[in-house]
């Protein structure tokens, strides 16, 4: 009888996986750094049980500690966590040969991103035969309020979302040209949404532009950005922009094809319906 309550337990969610979970859920859900008196208030643990998952926690790098000011937020753990489901189960696998084949197209590397978290994370880069442009590693964290995919995904969100997204946006200065106010971020926002295309010119990193379009489901829903970049002294922002149609395109392929797309068979017990981000 025992046994069988435990097992009950387990798969309700309420035993010791579940409860660390739900203190990660509620750290989420406030959406910035928190003290752990704010954690205990939005849930039913002890003081002393939540101390133990928060430590616990932190050493497994699912979650970050500033001693200065007392606060925990997400880890790198869980990021990186994150960047593999995604990777796994969403347009990644079915962006890919078509981020290859613009990237042959304009000569140009390019990227898959995803907001999460307010946060860009790039997902997939499309390679051309000549190496070009600029090259980095996916997996990676970018800030949304500098950068060309960041800026064209903001614009995309539904009033309500983006509002959140801009305020977990640290907008501190890289460059001379970086926006550090969030009023005229706004003001860009808004016209991104209406030309349907972003620019960045120096704003993340001094000398590199890029350009960036949204990806949106057939119902408007954001599924991600394709960007572009390069250095300033071998090409200028106007070139960029007259590989927009393309892009554009090659987004909308994206979304068709990522409505189509279903998990393998081996995943055939997932049910994605749940994620938001997930195509329509």
């Amino acid at each position: 009888m025992a046994d069988k309550k435990n097992s009950q337990r387990e798969n309700d969610g309420s035993g010791t996986v579940g409860k660390a979970l739900g203190v990660l859920d509620v750290i989420a859900r406030l959406g910035r750094p928190v003290r752990a008196s704010e954690i205990q208030a939005a849930s039913d643990l002890p003081k002393g049980t939540l101390y133990r998952f928060l430590q616990t926690l932190t050493d497994q790098n699912m979650l970050s500690y500033d001693p200065d000011r007392r606060v925990y937020f997400l880890g790198v753990r869980l990021v990186r966590l994150a960047q593999v489901a995604w990777r796994n189960f969403q347009i990644a696998p079915v962006a890919r040969p078509h981020l290859d084949a613009l990237a042959r197209k304009i000569e140009l590397a390019t990227y898959l991103s995803k907001l999460d978290g307010g946060q860009c994370v790039s997902l997939e880069r499309g390679t051309p035969d000549v190496i070009a442009g600029v090259f980095h590693d996916v997996d990676r964290v970018y800030p949304a309020y500098c950068t060309a995919v960041g800026k064209a995904m903001l614009a995309s969100l539904p009033d309500d979302a983006r509002e959140n997204a801009l305020t977990m946006q640290s907008f501190h200065p890289l460059t001379d040209a970086t926006i550090t106010d969030p009023d005229r971020l706004r003001a860009e926002l808004a016209k991104i949404r209406e030309r349907g295309y972003a620019i960045e010119d120096g704003e993340h990193v001094r000398g590199i532009i890029g350009v960036a379009v949204p990806i949106l489901s057939p119902g408007g829903a954001l599924l991600g950005g394709i960007g572009v970049h390069a250095g300033d002294r071998r090409t200028d922002l106007d070139t960029l922009k007259s590989h927009i149609p393309d892009m554009q395109n090659t987004a909308a392929i994206i979304a068709r094809d990522a409505a189509e797309w279903r998990f393998p068979d081996r995943n055939a017990n997932w049910d994605a319906r749940g994620d938001s981000s997930c195509p329509e």
